[in-house]
């Protein structure tokens, strides 16, 4: 992790942005908490990873925003931490307040807060037409449905205090991709909610890899989504395949990043084959396309 204490303004597209948070520090002098982050913005939608450099050997680290718990986990020994923040993708634009709890290891405890600027996003709308029954699905389904969701709900709900995952995020095919994270879907002329992962366009049969290591925590066959695969990487951080022609993996199987998890199919609610790519931070969703420019081998050496 390249460490940077200058100031720098935001910049816009595929670069990372180094927006410096105020420095925040605690009243007794001899235990400082300087804290800065890297995002490509501060939207609806991002991971921002934030870095916490203590004056003191910490052994816990963790902060609270957007009413959620997010951990930290420490780099190069136990004075540098580093932590996920997922922005909502429906976050309303306005000044948020990040208050961090600190416990040395010498036992001394230490709070600070700064507040940060959330600016608004516009995203696109698309229109699609696919079969009715995906729109307004027949009377015998409603229940499987519910059944599905409240099942995925529970396993977002779940934080795991271990952190599984390890260095940079892969991306779990080589396709450009076709729909982008966060745009309003309208079916059948029906508006719908907005699109909370991202597309990647590929052929059928080709290898999904896991984007970084973590446990196999779903592996089923779902209404909407059709062969799914959910991993979770651990500290709340979850990934999630969709439309799978087939899955290669089972429920509370642990795997390495680039391990082979699937094919890509047209299973589900879909108009053609490709890889439904979403993620999930302490509940938070947002752009896989984010994370992996946050953990990016380059970010990370």
């Amino acid at each position: 992790m390249k460490k940077n204490k200058s100031i720098s303004l935001c910049l816009l597209c595929c670069y990372v942005a180094y927006l410096p948070f105020s420095l925040a520090q605690v009243s007794n002098t001899e235990f400082r908490l300087n804290i800065s982050h890297q995002a490509r913005s501060l939207q609806p939608g991002e991971v921002v990873l934030a870095m916490v450099q203590s004056s003191k050997p910490l052994k816990r680290l963790q902060g609270n925003t957007f009413d959620k718990t997010f951990l930290f986990y420490p780099l190069d020994g136990s004075e540098t931490w580093l932590g996920l923040i997922g922005i909502d993708l429906e976050t309303t634009p306005g000044r948020y307040r990040l208050k961090v709890q600190a416990v040395a290891l010498t036992g001394e405890e230490s709070k600070s807060s700064y507040t940060f600027l959330v600016t608004g996003k516009k995203f696109p709308i698309r229109r699609l037409k696919v079969d009715e029954k995906y729109v307004n699905p027949p009377t015998q389904i409603l229940k499987r449905i519910g059944r599905e969701s409240n099942k995925i709900k529970a396993i977002f709900s779940k934080i795991s205090g271990v952190k599984m995952w390890n260095g940079h995020f892969l991306l779990p095919v080589s396709g450009t991709t076709t729909s982008g994270f966060g745009r309003r879907s309208v079916l059948n002329g029906q508006p719908r909610s907005p699109h909370s992962g991202t597309d990647f366009r590929a052929n059928e049969g080709t290898p999904v890899l896991a984007p970084n290591s973590g446990m196999v925590v779903l592996a089923e066959d779902l209404y909407y989504s059709g062969k799914t695969v959910i991993i979770d990487h651990g500290q709340g951080l979850y990934s999630y395949f969709g439309h799978l022609s087939h899955f290669l993996t089972q429920k509370g199987e642990m795997i390495s990043s680039a391990d082979l998890v699937g094919y890509v199919g047209s299973t589900g609610r879909v108009t053609g084959p490709h890889l439904h790519w979403s993620i999930r931070l302490n509940g938070s969703r947002v752009d896989p396309l984010s994370l992996v420019t946050v953990l990016s081998k380059d970010r990370l050496e």
